[in-house]
């Protein structure tokens, strides 16, 4: 029996061990997690899947490991904030490519502009989470399309993603508005200025991007955002409660001792 099968039955079966050994030995910022957690990851991963419906278009196929992929890079932001985080919706939809989605605004004068947006990802308020499978075998050096999705729904928790997700005990939302407000303008500043910046650029777009990019960029690329911007990096390490920081010190310490 397949991930999917058991989705479709919505009952929480083990991930097949060699599916899940693929999956984190793949990407670098879950083969650095500690042993611990990754049965931790691998368990709400597999109560993720279950809770979860996938679905697909654009003649994409389905299978074990892409829904592996998802399920393990879309519940690491959650690893010690738990399913819940993610209550508010179910549909994930996974399309093989970039996929178009109509956009249709209306200007300050009332004209109205219609046009296609190419997407790679996008998450609906209330609703599914759409991925474009090859960006999602992008992942890795800040890029993930999964974390900044997810992210993106963390942020929808409560209300209109506005880049301040719902905080819980410790954080308030004036030490949230003050920490991010003053390294958005300062990102926004440096990508004005022309600089080429290692944080991917699309976080100059608005509060809710900066937040969803920086929580890719938190997981992968960790030390670029402790050197850039430390105090986001601490407030992030006490939203999402996880250091990936002294994870890939660790990882990088236990490389060396083996390699000497």
């Amino acid at each position: 029996m397949g991930l999917f099968d058991w989705l479709q039955r919505k009952r929480q079966q083990a991930i097949p061990a060699p599916i899940w050994a693929d999956t984190v030995a793949g990407l670098p910022f879950l083969a650095c997690l500690s042993a611990a957690e990754q049965s931790e990851l691998k368990g709400l991963a597999e109560a993720f899947l279950a809770e979860k419906e996938f679905s697909t278009a654009g003649n994409q196929v389905l299978d074990d490991r892409i829904c592996t992929a998802i399920a393990a890079q879309g519940c690491l932001p959650i690893l010690k904030l738990g399913l819940a985080a993610y209550r508010d919706w179910v549909g994930i939809v996974v399309y093989p490519d970039e996929f178009v989605v109509p956009r249709r605004i209306e200007d300050e004068s009332g004209i109205v502009h219609e046009y296609d947006d190419v997407l790679s990802g996008e998450a609906w308020e209330g609703g599914p989470l759409i991925l474009s499978w090859h960006d999602v075998q992008l992942a890795g050096d800040g890029y993930n399309v999964v974390i900044h999705e997810f992210a993106h729904k963390l942020d929808m928790l409560n209300g209109e993603a506005d880049g301040m997700p719902a905080l819980h005990s410790g954080i308030t939302e004036a030490e949230w508005e003050t920490v991010c407000a003053a390294a958005y303008e300062d990102f926004c500043q440096r990508v004005d200025a022309g600089e080429e910046t290692l944080i991917d650029p699309y976080a100059s777009n608005d509060p809710a991007e900066f937040f969803a990019v920086l929580s890719e960029s938190f997981f992968e690329m960790p030390d670029v955002v402790a050197a850039e911007y430390p105090e986001l990096y601490a407030l992030f390490g006490r939203y999402y409660r996880q250091d990936p920081l002294m994870r890939l010190t660790k990882a990088a310490s236990s490389d060396n001792t083996r390699a000497s």
